[in-house]
């Protein structure tokens, strides 16, 4: 079904674990041995492993640091298979890490696949995977079924909570146990895996991945070409993650630090030379003619766009963000999906620090009926996602497409204005 980023063979006992699973226990935990412990004899307490309890110690119990229990759980899965999920559109911090963890999970004979739902459209995306031949690939969800990832012992989540890939739902539907789950994003609490490490404080997930790896679980060699173009992926995401450092904190650099004594410096400024392709550049221009400026806030909305086409809406946010008396940029469109759906897809880009786009996204937009917010943030960056459900499709009439759009386009517009200008928010003023 995929290619693997190494051949294993699997092992006995993992396949044991699996057929001796309880059937009641929730489908995203380790499997059981019935007496409340893993199959590493260790018992689950919190987010990781801990080791059983030796009644002749202390009743205090020095809890072990995150490397530890993340090494515990990789012992535990020793000579399985994983699959690495992404979001569907996976950013330079997403790949790099999931290369990262597919590194550090060899040491412990685990084999491991990489993979998204979506697409690469950002084209420093697709230079980083082509010039550093980082091993990932797409997976159709239309034509995969649940026991499809019979294959697999467990999976993997880098960078996400589950809410931003189609394939997670698969993932839990196949009955397939989350070992590992690494964020940086607000914990969004629909997944829970064995191991979890979501820090909110940290930039980038890449930054998290540095620790392991500065702490031991896999030595980087300069000799070896993957751990350096590894190690320049993650500097890549990174420098993706902080506006190129500048809005780094003191964890962030202290990871740039380490990376930066094995990555290499012409690859990474090769990634960081590559092109913007001319659809990007319409798409651009079309969102600098659309724009409206309001209180120093800059939104436009660029109308429909195709699959591929997704990662010039940020880009665009980017772009309008540098325009003078403008501290907050939002662009938005509608994306048709290869299926036939189609998604409000929107991205927020600010310089104000008093402006906290995770939460100006949320109470903007809301949630949907089962708690979802429609939009979230991080620090300076935020991006938001709204399905059209029963309205998607059918826009093969040019009048009807046009209604949808403007039906939408005002919507959005009205619950921005009304927190941008809450006196004032039935109008606009085209700039």
């Amino acid at each position: 079904m995929v290619v693997r980023t190494s051949a294993r063979s699997r092992t006995a006992h993992m396949a044991n674990d699996r057929d001796n699973a309880d059937p009641t226990a929730s489908p995203m935990t380790v499997p059981s041995n019935g007496n409340g412990r893993n199959g590493s004899g260790s018992k689950r307490k919190g987010n990781g492993v801990v080791g059983l309890k030796d009644n002749s110690a202390p009743s205090k119990v020095v809890p072990k640091s995150k490397v530890e229990q993340l090494r515990d759980v990789l012992e535990h899965y020793r000579g399985s298979h994983q699959l690495i999920v992404l979001q569907d559109f996976p950013d330079p911090d997403a790949l790099s890490t999931a290369w990262a963890y597919s590194l550090i999970a060899e040491q412990f004979a685990i084999s491991t696949d990489i993979v998204y739902a979506g697409t690469l459209s950002h084209q420093e995306n697709i230079a980083l995977v082509r010039l550093t031949d980082l091993p990932c690939q797409k997976l159709d969800v239309s034509s995969i079924r649940p026991d499809d990832l019979n294959e697999y012992q467990a999976a993997v989540f880098v960078d996400h909570q589950g809410t931003t890939s189609q394939i997670a739902p698969l993932v839990k539907e196949a009955g397939l146990p989350l070992a590992v789950l690494v964020d940086h994003h607000s914990l969004q609490n629909i997944y829970q895996a064995e191991f979890e490490d979501i820090r909110t404080g940290a930039a980038a997930t890449a930054t998290i991945f540095s620790e392991y790896l500065r702490d031991g679980l896999l030595e980087l060699d300069t000799n070896d070409p993957r751990h350096v173009q590894c190690a320049t992926a993650l500097m890549h995401g990174l420098r993706s993650e902080t506006d190129q450092l500048r809005q780094a904190k003191e964890a962030d650099l202290m990871a740039a630090a380490y990376i930066s004594r094995f990555q290499d410096g012409q690859l990474l400024s090769a990634v960081l030379c590559s092109a913007r392709s001319r659809r990007v550049m319409d798409i651009i221009a079309e969102a600098l003619g659309k724009r409206h400026i309001r209180n120093n806030f800059c939104i436009s909305g660029v109308g429909y766009l195709r699959f591929e086409d997704r990662d010039a809406i940020p880009q665009a946010a980017d772009f309008l963000i540098t325009e003078e008396d403008v501290h907050t940029a939002v662009v938005y469109g509608i994306i048709r999906s290869e299926d036939g759906q189609e998604v409000v897809t929107g991205s927020l880009r600010t310089n104000k620090l008093t402006l906290d786009p995770d939460d100006f996204l949320k109470r903007a937009f809301g949630q949907d009926d089962t708690g979802r917010f429609f939009g979230g943030g991080r620090s300076q960056a935020g991006g938001f996602e709204i399905t059209l459900g029963f309205l998607s499709g059918s826009n093969d009439n040019p009048e009807y497409a046009d209604q949808k759009w403007d039906v939408f386009e005002t919507q959005i517009r009205q619950k921005l204005y009304r927190l941008i200008d809450p006196v004032d928010s039935s109008t606009s003023r085209k700039s």
